[in-house]
This record gives C-alpha cells, structure tokens and sequence, in this order.
C-alpha cells in the first residue's frame, strides 16, 4: 500500500498524517503551533513529519502541503497571517529535506475543498468552492474537477470579496469584506454595537445560542451574516459557473442559524438561471478536511 504524508499548518495548530489511495487518513497526529521564531515553528512540523514517516517506512510516495496563507508556489514559501515568524518561509524545501520525494504547497482554502471533494460533502461535484466560516472566512475552488491555485496560489480568498461598498475597514487592508460582516468575530461586534448584552469574552457560539433562544438581534447578526456570504457566494457561482458549495468552520457548526437564511439569501442574489439550483451543504470532513485535500492535491 502506498502512502501520501499530508502536512496541514494552521495559526493554532499544526497536523500530520498519513493518507491512502481511498483517501483514508491511516494516521493523525497534531501540535499546537509554537510561539517564537521561525525555527521554532518549524521544528514541531518537523517532528511530527518524522514521526509519520516512522509509522510509514517507505511506503510514502509523495507529501501535499496545506498551508495558511499567503503563499507562493513558485518559490514553495508560505507567509500566514497567523503565524507571524514565518514570512516566506521555504516549507517546501524544507520537507522535501526530511522527506527526499515530491512535494506539492497549496492553500489550505484550497485544500480544504479538494479534501472535501474527494471524501465529503463535495463528491461527485466538478465546480466546487469550498468554504470556512470562522474567526476568517477563507476559501477554494476546484473548477472542471481539479484544483485552482491561480496565478500566485492564492485563488479562492472569498472572505475578501467586497460585499458592502461602504463596509467597515478589514485586516487585508481593503473595506467592506465579507470576513467583516459574516466571521465569528464580526457577528459579535455588530450584535454587541446594536444592544445583544452577552457575556464579557463571549464568541459566535455563546451568540449562536442566544439567537437559537430566540434573542432578536443575536438572530438578526446571523442573519446579517448569511447574507453577506450569500451575496458572496452568488457573485463566485457567477463567475465560475458552480454547481456546488460546501461551508465549514465554527459559524457554519450553527446549522440552521446560518444556513436558512443564507439559503433564503440566494435565491434573491443567485437570478441567474445557470446558478439557481446551486446547492449549498455543510462541510462533512471536519478537522480532517485540510489533510486530505493536502493528499489529493499531491495527486492532482
């Protein structure tokens, strides 16, 4: 049996495993990623490659990355937002040092919706974007059946599609992002700046719970927030001529809260006949969805 090592870095953490033919994770392993400098970093990713490729022996034919991002293909470097140490980190050529195979970086967006794709929510769908809803909103497409990277690697930032002309101020610099009006973060600022008197410290599922209690603008900030990922969503499907999108991440954990009106969303945005039937699902891979699509990307 062959093997492909999947490597999956996040800002809160970083996992490895290995995955089959079938797209079976035979094994997993994860680390919180480390505070300090870039060798910091590395040295948990390191340690975790080892040992996988331990369990592997040398049934281990190729390695797929999923990196947060941005990243850089033709240089095989990742700069995430989210791990300040690394900026044009050479991760390629690192792992191919511990691994001595192929290696192939992606988005982890992307990765997200390849994994999804080959083994969850997305099988069987050829125009794909893949979704999550978090404390960010990221994303990825798979077009004809196979991965976009675009022309720098960093096709699918759907969080940062503009959906409010006069929207609020986003960390990428620009105003008016989706991520501004639908991530976690955002639904709890926007519902605490019109009167929701949660909790000190409370996130988008103390919200998500309030709003299924039935609280009005704890319900209304959900709503605002579908809407804004459906205007989004409807915009890409435009474009891209998609027959499907799937929705993971924290915020999406809501189910109904978010995907009823987001639905009801569409059907005003999405007029176009070739997009109407789009189906929008729950992600069905969880945790695991990175790593997968990480091994499916290597195989693209």
């Amino acid at each position: 049996m062959t093997l492909t090592l999947a490597v999956d870095v996040g800002g809160t953490k970083i996992a490895v495993g290995l995955v089959d033919g079938d797209g079976i994770l035979t094994h997993r392993d994860q680390r919180p990623t480390p505070a300090g400098d870039a060798d910091t970093v590395w040295a948990t990713a390191a340690d975790l490659i080892r040992q996988a490729l331990g369990r592997a022996g040398d049934t281990v034919t190729a390695t797929g990355i999923s990196s947060a991002g941005p990243v850089d293909l033709a240089e095989g470097t990742v700069s995430p937002i989210n791990i300040a140490a690394w900026q044009g980190f050479p991760i390629v050529e690192r792992t191919r040092r511990l691994t001595g195979g192929p290696v192939r970086l992606g988005g982890d967006g992307l990765c997200m919706a390849l994994g999804e794709q080959w083994r969850g929510a997305g099988a069987g769908a050829a125009f794909l974007l893949g979704m999550v809803v978090s404390t960010g909103i990221g994303g990825g497409l798979v077009l004809d059946g196979a991965p976009y990277d675009g022309r720098t690697g960093n096709a699918g930032h759907v969080g940062h599609v503009v959906v409010e002309a006069d929207g609020v101020p986003c960390t990428c610099g620009g105003r008016g992002c989706v991520e501004t009006v639908a991530a976690g973060p955002h639904l709890v600022r926007w519902a605490r700046a019109n009167g929701w008197a949660g909790p000190p410290g409370a996130d988008a599922r103390q919200l998500a719970e309030a709003a299924a209690s039935g609280d009005p603008v704890a319900i209304e900030a959900y709503r605002r927030g579908a809407a804004g990922v459906a205007m989004m969503i409807a915009g890409v499907a435009a474009t891209c001529d998609l027959d499907r999108v799937v929705i993971g991440g924290g915020v999406a954990k809501s189910g109904a809260l978010l995907f009823d009106p987001l639905r009801a969303a569409l059907r005003t945005y999405a007029g176009l006949s070739f997009i109407r039937d789009l189906q929008v699902v729950p992600a069905a891979l969880g945790g695991d969805a990175g790593l997968v699509g990480a091994a499916a990307l290597s195989r693209a």
